[in-house]
């Protein structure tokens, strides 16, 4: 009773309130966006599922656009003063003062002295253990095996053999001439050579052509994105296409039905013969999108876009198998995000055939062209990684084109990474995109169908929806740590030189488990119900956690079952199932979200959730 009181008193006294004031056209829903651009993906891994759709241009689906021409959250109203639309739920623990932390509490170290006292959510107690779960079944999933090697290895420093596209092969790095197939031909020595460094020294690079690699252990490397800089002219056939594209080929081998349902948070799934397996596969572990698992979504006539395929949500290793037990046990290295069902025709399959072991280092990379040629291509990205695990982008900036578009870097996105696990962007900037319209444009940092992909330490200035997990089932663990984002617009033209905001976004099909963390959102961070919008994402986010992020900007989060911000700063913080501008997107999403801010404007212990719960579990 006396903690409860408590709570409510510095509740009282930071002022937490229902407020309302935003704008009317700041709507979860737009009534005037074309859903249509998505319908050209009907997401058919109906097989394996391993990555690109039999058939189809594998580099990304022709339909992961966001064919919203506002998104409904188009307000500039959202950048006045913070506002905590919670409803003072006591009871639910809503906008909770965290508990207060103790003098010797660690922030990234736990059990550190880190000098000034600061506050712990209540939710992350200094003996947190990744089974904690609260008295009304809340709980933090442990996000800290994002990354290159689960975050365990450094990103490694290759250095030999080198393939020096000028010394060896001929490029011209003065950019007088086209540069792609002698860097392509590099590129292809040390894909047979099992390996290597491609090495472009400092010069201007010009590529009328586009690059791929396809081949593991191959690392694309410059002298910095200041001194080695690659522009892409080409300003044809670029729909879903990009600069640089690393690719794998995924399939499916063997197809084991799970015995019994496997719980969120557990290791291990149990099969009737796993003695096709062995320690070290790659395995997906997934389902079918059931009329019941939808119904269950509450999202009936709204998820129809892949009702009755099976869709791989956890794409994880086997670590040890019990061939002694009946049935089964096979034990994984991360833990699984959702429950997965025998109702659902829940499976694990093993599969082959990531690119791994590839990395893009200190590059700067540009692709921006005439600008309303640019808007006529939908997701012209930069740099695409698909189907790879334990990869790297390391040290990558966009620059101001050579096209004569002196003020823009990019036609559309930035990086993209789909169909994927362990990869590492660190240290990267994408700025500037022309198209920033709908059909999947002006993504900066874009993550689809993927697990365990850690973003750090990087920056995004003017894109459309500068970070965004997009389109389909499947993206889960993923970590945004200490990320910029500013200057997020929607455009509706090429006419149009002033959009409305546009936010970071889980933008598709129940995204699980990832971390916003220690981020600086000077435009804001949005997931919801989007309902019909996008081909039907209906909810896009469950139990996703942001994590002490600043910036002054606003986040919107309405999650199915549990979502999480903690430590909310400066932010514009909307909850509220009752907020009229986001009624529509509320559906289905109870209980409110959990919100917890400082008592007194002391700092969130830890700073870094996923640093911290990183260190905890390598102790």
């Amino acid at each position: 009773m006396a903690l409860k009181l408590s709570l409510i008193a510095a509740l009282f006294t930071i002022g937490i309130g229902c407020s309302q004031d935003t704008v009317s056209n700041d709507a979860g829903v737009d009534a005037g966006a074309d859903a249509g651009d998505d319908a050209a993906d009907s997401g058919g891994d109906l097989v394996d599922d391993g990555g690109s759709d039999p058939g189809s241009d594998p580099g990304s689906d022709p339909g992961p656009g966001d064919d919203d021409q506002a998104d409904g959250d188009g307000s500039a109203a959202d950048d006045g003063e913070t506002l905590f639309d919670g409803d003072d739920d006591q009871a639910d623990g809503n906008d909770a003062d965290g508990a207060e932390a103790d003098q010797d509490d660690g922030g990234s170290d736990p059990g550190a002295d880190q000098g000034p006292s600061g506050w712990r959510s209540l939710l992350y107690p200094i003996d947190w253990t990744p089974d904690f779960t609260d008295n009304e079944g809340r709980f933090l999933h442990d996000v800290s095996y994002a990354g290159y090697h689960y975050s365990e290895d450094p990103i490694p420093d290759i250095s030999e053999p080198v393939f020096d596209v000028v010394a060896t092969y001929g490029a011209d790095n003065t950019g007088s001439s086209d540069a792609t197939a002698a860097i392509q031909a590099a590129i292809d020595a040390a894909g047979s050579a099992e390996g290597g460094v491609v090495y472009l020294s400092t010069g201007t690079y010009r590529l009328d052509g586009l690059l791929t690699v396809n081949s593991s252990n191959i690392v694309l490397r410059g002298d910095g994105p200041q001194l080695t800089q690659l522009y892409f002219t080409r300003d044809q056939d670029m729909n879903s296409q990009a600069g640089i594209t690393l690719r794998g080929s995924v399939q499916s081998q063997l197809e084991l039905a799970l015995a019994d349902d496997a719980a969120a948070r557990e290791f291990s799934v149990t099969v009737d013969d796993a003695s096709g397996l062995q320690v070290g596969d790659d395995v997906q572990v997934g389902w079918v999108i059931t009329d019941e698992f939808i119904a269950e979504h509450e999202t009936t006539g709204t998820w129809v876009t892949f009702n009755g395929q099976w869709k791989p949500f956890f794409r994880r290793v086997v670590t040890a198998i019990d061939l002694a037990s009946t049935p089964n046990v096979v034990e994984l290295d991360i833990p699984l995000r959702y429950p997965a069902l025998l109702r659902d025709s829940a499976s694990l399959r093993k599969v082959s055939g990531f690119i791994s072991e590839c990395g893009i280092e200190s590059l700067g990379l540009s692709n921006a062209i005439g600008y309303d040629t640019a808007w006529s291509f939908n997701r012209a990205h930069v740099l695409t990684i698909d189907q790879a695990k334990d990869c790297w982008v390391q040290d990558v900036y966009s620059f101001d084109s050579h096209s004569g578009e002196d003020s823009y870097h990019l036609q559309s996105g930035g990086i993209l990474i789909s169909n994927s696990k362990r990869v590492t962007v660190t240290d990267c900037r994408m700025e500037r995109a022309q198209h920033r319209g709908g059909g999947g444009n002006g993504y900066l940092f874009e993550v689809l169908k993927s697990n365990e992909i850690l973003v750090r330490d990087s920056t995004a200035d003017a894109g459309r929806h500068n970070f965004i997990q997009n389109w389909d089932f499947g993206t889960s663990g993923c970590v945004f740590l200490r990320c910029t984002s500013r200057n997020g617009r929607m455009l509706l033209g090429t006419w149009d030189p002033i959009g409305v905001i546009g936010y970071c976004e889980y933008h598709h099909s129940l995204a699980m488990a990832n971390l916003v963390d220690a981020c600086q959102l000077e435009d804001g961070w949005i997931g919801f119900n989007r309902r019909s919008e996008s081909s039907g994402a209906g909810h896009t986010t469950t139990q996703n956690i942001y994590w002490n992020n600043s910036g002054g900007g606003t986040i919107k989060s309405l999650q199915y079952q549990w979502g999480y911000i903690i430590g909310v700063n400066d932010m514009n913080v909307r909850t509220s199932l009752t907020d009229l501008d986001l009624i529509f997107n509320s559906v289905g999403t109870a209980p409110e979200d959990w919100v917890e801010a400082s008592p007194d404007g002391s700092t969130l212990v830890p700073e870094s959730l996923f640093e911290d719960q990183l260190q905890r579990r390598l102790r």
